[in-house]
């Protein structure tokens, strides 16, 4: 028997804002596909027939600037829940935070982190602050904006160093190009970086080692999951880049695999969970989050970010995850929609009393 509510799927159709996205000069990609363009809006279709097999009516919209028509929508159709998979709109991706909030101004219930913390988490500088504020290892970093010169950052810091955009997701801006051994390269790619994106730039220390994801689903820690390097060609930072993610037949598509479970004895495994899991507190997660960690070569596990509202489709490492706990792709939908399900009559309780 369906659950009586109806069901809001939100999501943004992709669309392009930079003329690079994988973060380096050479971007002759004729051939290749890049699946960020398409792959999550694809799936929106199979997701709402599987909401509609467990609640009475569910449909789905796509935000872009127009926010007048998304206002007009949900006042029309009136949900009980939003699927709130908004990553950006047109492109930029600070305004993911402020949909959300939007929908707790007109006090709508929604799956996946409050707007505080989606605003948070992506400004990764801020988070690492957060973090460290809290004991929590993460890698020595600095940030520097576009017009700033490199001369002027942490002299503390000890290459080599990874670049990333500070206020970006989707590895958008990361390539081979990254990580920088000396100074010439870290001055080469950050004017690189500085003309193609204009944007704040994070400098922080490169941990070498294992690359472990962890998925946490409403507290509690799915099965972990390794990044696998092997293959990679010689000479290549073993890091997720956007090839890595999005580029279908390159080098770090072919040869960043994940594998779930990872293999971890019991104390690095108890270790890493640990600093997961005080992580997603720390950043006041709800609902759904990963947290990236580094594994030094001493063993010494390092937040690299903390991604709320994770990507969800069926091939996602969120997902793998839950499968590997024994979680369906229709049963996860159907959980996460749940807790915001389970907000909605809390707070209707409040209000009644």
């Amino acid at each position: 028997m369906k659950v009586n509510a109806k069901i809001l799927v939100c999501y943004n159709a992709p669309v392009s804002l930079f003329s690079i996205y994988n973060g380096k000069p050479e971007s002759d990609h004729s051939g290749s596909i890049d699946l960020s363009e398409f792959s999550f809006a694809s799936q929106i279709q199979n997701i709402t027939e599987i909401l509609s097999k467990e609640f009475a009516a569910v449909e789905s919209f796509s935000v872009d600037k127009n926010i007048k028509n998304l206002i007009d929508k949900l006042k029309s159709f009136n949900p009980d829940v939003i699927i709130n998979f908004i990553e950006s709109v047109e492109g930029i991706t600070n305004y993911e935070y402020c949909v959300a909030a939007l929908f707790e101004l007109l006090d709508y219930q929604f799956t996946g982190n409050t707007s505080a913390t989606l605003g948070n988490c992506l400004n990764k500088a801020r988070t690492k602050i957060i973090l460290s504020s809290y004991g929590i290892n993460t890698p020595q970093f600095d940030v520097l904006e576009p017009n700033q010169k490199v001369t002027s950052i942490n002299k503390n810091l000890r290459f080599p160093i990874i670049m990333k955009l500070d206020e970006e997701d989707a590895s958008i801006g990361i390539s081979e190009f990254s990580v920088v051994k000396n100074i010439k390269e870290l001055k080469n790619h950050f004017k690189f970086l500085s003309e193609t994106y204009n944007k704040r730039i994070l400098i922080e220390e490169y941990i070498e080692g294992r690359e472990i994801n962890v998925s946490i689903l409403n507290g509690k820690i799915l099965p972990l999951s390794e990044i696998d390097f092997t293959g990679l060609p010689n000479g290549l930072p073993k890091i997720v880049t956007y090839e890595g993610k999005w580029i279908e037949g390159s080098d770090y598509y072919n040869h960043t695999k994940p594998v779930c479970p990872a293999k971890l004895n019991k104390d690095i495994k108890s270790k890493i969970e640990r600093i997961a899991l005080q992580s997603y507190n720390v950043m006041n997660c709800r609902d759904y989050a990963r947290v990236d960690i580094r594994l030094s070569k001493e063993n010494v596990p390092y937040v690299i970010e903390v991604n709320p509202n994770p990507d969800i489709s069926p091939d996602s490492g969120f997902v793998r995850a839950a499968n590997a706990a024994g979680i369906s792709y229709s049963e996860l939908l159907k959980i996460i929609t749940s807790f915001a399900l389970e907000r909605k009559k809390n707070d209707s309780l409040t209000k009644a009393i």
